[in-house]
């Protein structure tokens, strides 16, 4: 049985240290993205979204109006027997406007309830920055002082092996 252990290859713990500072880089980059993302779903659903629907609502009402009365000048009208194209009309600028409007409501549940649904899984993000933060940082840490250890390991005498357990 040999006396002392010989470590030669310090390679697979300094890939493994280079790896792992790049993991934690990449994944805090990725955490940030998905944060920015969080936040910049919930402006888009708090301010830009509702604006939007809003303008539509008011512009397909316009179309509506404007249907409608073209619909209404058309049965006064002697010379359109059939105002089946001002009828098609209508209905089209009331369904796209009721299209809109369902927009708008769907836009305001998503925007009530956007916290209370992306708040919990947006808290397991932070428990990953911490991890990584803490934890793998402290791993990183830990492998440097391995590799300290094992070379002045590697660079200290064996030691003297007596005539009594040579034996």
């Amino acid at each position: 049985m040999a006396d002392q252990a010989r470590i030669s290859n310090l390679d697979a713990i300094e890939a493994f240290r280079s790896a792992l500072i790049v993991f934690i880089s990449k994944t805090r980059q990725a955490l940030d993205t998905a944060q920015d993302a969080v936040k910049k779903t919930r402006a888009w659903l708090q301010t830009e979204q509702p604006a939007f629907w809003a303008s539509q609502i008011r512009a397909r009402q316009k179309r509506l109006d404007q249907a409608n009365a073209e619909l209404m000048s058309a049965r006064m009208s002697e010379f359109v027997e059939t105002p089946a194209a001002q009828q098609m009309a209508v209905r089209k600028a009331r369904a796209a406007l009721e299209e809109a409007q369902a927009k708008m409501d769907r836009t305001k549940l998503w925007a009530r309830d956007y916290d209370r649904t992306v708040d919990p899984l947006s808290r397991k993000l932070d428990s990953l920055r911490d991890f990584i933060d803490s934890d793998l940082v402290l791993a990183v840490a830990h492998l440097v002082e391995l590799q300290k250890i094992i070379e002045a390991y590697n660079g200290a005498p064996a030691p003297a092996v007596s005539s009594e357990t040579a034996n």
